[in-house]
C-alpha cells in the first residue's frame, strides 16, 4: 500500500497550502503525481493520481457514500461534537452540489486519530507545532496494486486557534471554512490557481479567491471560503459526474507556446461574461496542451498567466519543468463553448517576460 499527504498551509504567514509525499509503509517510496489526460479526455481540474503496477490511476473513491469516524477528543474551545458538526457541514455542501454524485457518511466517534493506517478515515486534531505554517493536512492511503483509495484522515493543527462560530470569530481559524477545501482534497481534488495574493513577510496574504480549493488560506476570522465557486464545482462535478454536467457543460482544449514550443504548467483560465464564472487549469505536457471541462455553453474569454500567486510545490514538483517566464496573454477572440463537447484546439502564443 501507498500513502499520499496533501498538506494545508497557512496560519501566521498565510503561506501556501502544498501537496507533498510521505512515506506511511516501510520500503515504499511514496509518489504522487498530476493525472494528465489526453486533450480528447477533457477536464477542468488538477486532480491527484497515483501509480499501481503499470496503470496511472485516478484517485477517487469508488465505493458511495463514503464513511468517516471523527476524533472524540476536541481542542481549546471546540468541542468533539462541535468540530464534528463543522465537517458535517463541510461535506453536506460538496454533496448538495446538482452536477456532482457524491456522498458521505458520519459513522460515529472514535478514539483512533488521524495519519494510523487503520482502515478508516478519521477527522480530528493533533497537536503539531513543529508545522509552524500548516493548519490541516489530509493524508490517503492507496492499494498499490489496485490503485483503489482505502482510506483518507484528516488532521487540524491544534497549535493554532480553532471556531465554529457561525460568523467567524476574531483571532481564530474557521473549521468549515478549512474542512471544505479539505474534503475536497479528501474526494480527490488538487489545488486550483484561481485567486490574488500579495508578499507578506516571509509568506503571502490573500486578496482575493474565485476557488476554496486556492491554496493559500484566509486569515484568522475569515468565513468566506464557505462556498464552493465555479471552478470547484467544476471539479468535483468532474470526479464525480453527474448525467447533467456532460450534458449540459463543454469544453476549450489547446497548446500554450513560447517561441514555439510547449509551455508545461502555464495557468490558463476561462472567464464566462455571462455569468462571471472562472474555470481553470494548467498545461500539463511538454507540448503546452491544457483542456478545461465543465464549461457553461456559450462565449469565454481565455487568459494565461504563469504560476505566481502561490508556490510551485502546491502544485507541481519543483524539478517539473514549470514555466513561469512568460507575459499575461489573452487569446485574441472569444472563444465558444458547445453543449457537450470542445471548442477545438486553439493555440495561445505568449511572450518572454
Amino acid at each position: 500500500m501507498i500513502g499520499i499527504r496533501s498538506g494545508v498551509r497557512s496560519a501566521r504567514t498565510e503561506r501556501t497550502l502544498s501537496v507533498f509525499a510521505s512515506r506511511r509503509r516501510a520500503l515504499v517510496v511514496l509518489v504522487i503525481v498530476l493525472l494528465v489526460a489526453d486533450v480528447g479526455d477533457a477536464f477542468a481540474y488538477l486532480k491527484f493520481g497515483v501509480n499501481a503496477g503499470t496503470q496511472l490511476i485516478e484517485l477517487k473513491w469508488n465505493r458511495l457514500p463514503v464513511r468517516y469516524f471523527v476524533n472524540n477528543g476536541g481542542t481549546a474551545g471546540v468541542s468533539a461534537n462541535d468540530f464534528q458538526a463543522a465537517v458535517t457541514r463541510a461535506f453536506s455542501t460538496w454533496e448538495a452540489l446538482p452536477s456532482a454524485r457524491v456522498a458521505y457518511q458520519f459513522a460515529g466517534f472514535t478514539a483512533a486519530q488521524p495519519g494510523q493506517d487503520d482502515g478508516i478515515s478519521t477527522l480530528g486534531f493533533l497537536p503539531t507545532p513543529e508545522l509552524e505554517h500548516v493548519l490541516a493536512s489530509t493524508s490517503f492511503l492507496v492499494d498499490d496494486v489496485t490503485g483503489e483509495l482505502l482510506e483518507s484522515d484528516i488532521f487540524f493543527n491544534s497549535t493554532f486557534p480553532w471556531s465554529v462560530a457561525r460568523s467567524g470569530e476574531m483571532g481564530r481559524f474557521d473549521i468549515e471554512s478549512i474542512a471544505l477545501h479539505e474534503t475536497g482534497h479528501f474526494s480527490g481534488l488538487g489545488h486550483s490557481m484561481i485567486g490574488e495574493t500579495e508578499p507578506r513577510n516571509n509568506g503571502r496574504s490573500v486578496i482575493a479567491s474565485e476557488a476554496v480549493m486556492f491554496p493559500i488560506a484566509f486569515g484568522a476570522g475569515n468565513i468566506s471560503a464557505r462556498t464552493p465557486r465555479a471552478d470547484d464545482v467544476a471539479g468535483i462535478s468532474d470526479l464525480y459526474p453527474e448525467e447533467v454536467f456532460s450534458d449540459d457543460t463543454g469544453s476549450i482544449s489547446g497548446r500554450i507556446t513560447k517561441s514555439g514550443a510547449g509551455v508545461f504548467g502555464a495557468h490558463v483560465v476561462a472567464f464566462n461574461p455571462a455569468t462571471g464564472a472562472l474555470v481553470a487549469n494548467f498545461s500539463l505536457d511538454s507540448r503546452g496542451r491544457f483542456s478545461i471541462a465543465g464549461l457553461s455553453p456559450g462565449p469565454h474569454v481565455v487568459r494565461v498567466e504563469p504560476l505566481d500567486d502561490a508556490d510551485i510545490d502546491s502544485f507541481f514538483d519543483l524539478d517539473a519543468g514549470t514555466d513561469v517566464n512568460f507575459r499575461i496573454t489573452y487569446f485574441d477572440r472569444l472563444v465558444v463553448v458547445p453543449h457537450g463537447g470542445d471548442s477545438g484546439e486553439i493555440e495561445i502564443k505568449v511572450q518572454p517576460k
